[in-house]
């Protein structure tokens, strides 16, 4: 869960916020979990919703700071010089240039390891839909990561 959170937040602190209320969320609601499911999906499931509506708030909280006149607060990054570091924050900066949708699939059926039934439980979507989008993704983020390259498509 923690990893999944990391890469929607793209912060290590709001990462962990995420998982911990996800887990307040998801022991609240215990009851409407389904036997015989995944367990796993339901948990990303609540995560992923969880996720969307802090920024949603997020935003309007900006939104009300821009109108008053106040600029809200944002954390700065910190950099690495370590070369293997490099290179993953080069994979996440090529991951954040994905559209969301295309992000979401791969993350969820690549780096989570979820079956694209589960991934396409959580997006609620079809699972065709799913297969499709991680495809497009894994398509772009190769163009992304060899802009001069031609792919090929199947």
């Amino acid at each position: 869960m923690r990893g999944f959170a990391r890469f929607l937040t793209r912060d290590a602190s709001s990462a962990d916020d995420l998982v911990q209320d996800t887990i307040v969320k998801a022991l609240a609601a215990q009851e409407q979990f389904q036997l015989g499911t995944s367990l796993k999906a339901w948990l990303f499931t609540i995560q992923r919703n969880t996720f969307y509506e802090q920024r949603r708030r997020l935003r309007r909280e900006k939104e009300i700071l821009d109108d008053i006149g106040q600029e809200p607060e944002v954390s700065a990054d910190t950099s690495a010089n370590d070369t293997v570091r490099d290179q993953v924050l080069d994979l996440s900066g090529l991951l954040w240039q994905l559209p969301d949708i295309f992000r979401e699939a791969l993350i969820l059926v690549g780096a989570q390891e979820l079956s694209y039934e589960e991934a396409a439980q959580i997006c609620g979507v079809a699972v065709g839909t799913m297969k499709a989008r991680v495809s497009r993704a894994r398509l772009r983020l190769a163009e992304l990561a060899n802009p001069g390259a031609e792919t090929v498509t199947a």
